[in-house]
């Protein structure tokens, strides 16, 4: 007999909206981080930043973000988690003006701090949505259209985020971000239905033994360690993009806009098409085969030296397929860890081990770049590239742990499903 491929059932109405707000929510967070990588090299230069100065602005976002994510860990799976959202995203939004209105290192280092307490937690919350509203078979594709996000803001946001700053400083991509997310605020309340069914299968409680119980489990604590060296190469590469692709490439400010729209148009392509795949073929063998193009890619692209406009487009399209094509079917595995009235505690751990890894590997990348002045070239970037390729190998083999776990759990459902059948 011939082996029966997944089933792949279709969305309904609700959940094809849920997958667009969630999706465009992401695209307001995403947006708001990604800004910085952009926004770089004109901080760097309007605030007399050093490469470590400028890579503990990013790690302030991470830190408080990780940090926000253990604190709230408990409390993730005792409320509706629409009315979670909305709280964060409130928060999200007041931080972003801040970032908006500021003047100072000290004083942007503080609202990064804010905007990571609240912002860096709404990612969390919308997986655990996710994995309330959609079964494994449709993670796939709910992954590959939620992360299309990643590309929106690489199409339309950080070329616009460049002119705005470009045009008007670097205050206004924030002030635009702040204004957005307040539309999409809106729509949620009005718009998305409560979500309440894990409170009733709630097993702990106080939020406290909630999340003792939630760390003690070895097969989270694997899921866990999986996401957060995965975390740790982006974090790396991304702050330092911007002033690697004008110091060292020569690629110049009117032609970053378009390097980081190219890049983004190709994985708002890609995304869907990896999550149908992921659905239909098998979710860790795309994302092995995204690792080793991706590893490829990252020690080509990090070794480069003064190349001409389109080569660099391309090499950073490539790179970015990969980048983004290890996570939807990561991300897609890593949900189908918990069980539901886990999902929120998880799913804030993950995101708070995550960034605090982030932060680590930002800061960290920080004190290996170096740059003898504002206009010269970034020295030691390619040291980076090798470290994120051996991070890379490690994520392989954690993600296939990671795999078993997941087979194994719906192998034990589909058994107890069967018994009470024939019962």
């Amino acid at each position: 007999m011939k082996e029966q491929k997944p089933q792949t059932p279709p969305f309904t109405a609700y959940q094809k909206f849920a997958v667009f707000i969630l999706a465009i929510t992401q695209f307001t967070v995403i947006l708001d981080f990604m800004v910085m990588s952009p926004l770089g090299d004109i901080l760097m230069k309007s605030l007399s930043l050093k490469p470590s100065h400028f890579g503990l602005v990013v790690s302030a976002y991470a830190f408080s973000a990780g940090i926000s994510g253990l604190l709230t860990a408990g409390f993730a799976d005792k409320f509706d988690r629409k009315k979670l959202l909305l709280f964060f995203y409130g928060g999200f939004i007041a931080g972003t003006i801040m970032c908006g209105i500021v003047n100072s290192y000290y004083w942007l280092v503080a609202a990064r701090i804010i905007t990571g307490l609240f912002g860096g937690v709404i990612g969390s919350i919308s997986m655990a949505i996710v994995a309330d509203l959609f079964s494994i078979q449709q993670r796939g594709r709910v992954m590959g259209f939620i992360q299309m996000g990643f590309g929106a803001s690489q199409i339309l946001g950080i070329p616009i985020g460049l002119y705005l700053a470009n045009a008007w400083g670097w205050h206004a991509p924030f002030l635009w971000v702040a204004g957005m997310a307040g539309i999409v605020a809106f729509c949620i309340a009005v718009k998305l239905n409560p979500i309440t069914q894990h409170l009733s299968v709630q097993l702990d409680k106080s939020p406290f033994e909630h999340l003792k119980h939630t760390i003690a489990k070895k097969d989270y604590r694997i899921g866990f360690t999986a996401t957060a060296l995965l975390s740790v190469g982006g974090f790396m590469m991304m702050p330092f993009g911007s002033a690697f692709a004008i110091n060292n490439l020569h690629i110049t400010q009117e032609q970053l806009p378009m390097l980081f729209m190219i890049a983004g148009i190709s994985t708002l392509l890609v995304m869907p098409l990896i999550g149908k795949l992921s659905d239909r073929i098998d979710k860790y063998k795309i994302f092995v085969y995204a690792s080793i193009w991706t590893m490829i890619m990252i020690g080509i692209y990090t070794n480069l030296g003064v190349t001409v406009f389109g080569l660099v487009a391309v090499a950073n399209v490539l790179m970015m397929i990969g980048v983004m094509g290890r996570m939807v079917p990561s991300t897609a595995l890593v949900t189908s860890i918990p069980e539901m009235q886990d999902r929120g505690a998880f799913m804030s751990i993950n995101s708070s081990l995550q960034q605090i890894a982030g932060g680590i590997a930002a800061a960290f990348a920080g004190t290996i770049v170096v740059q003898k002045d504002k206009w010269s070239p970034l020295e030691h970037y390619d040291t980076l590239g090798i470290i994120i390729i051996c991070i890379s190998i490690l994520t392989v083999v954690l993600m296939y742990r990671v795999n078993k776990m997941v087979k194994r759990k719906n192998s034990e459902k589909k058994d107890h499903s069967l018994t009470i059948h024939e019962v």
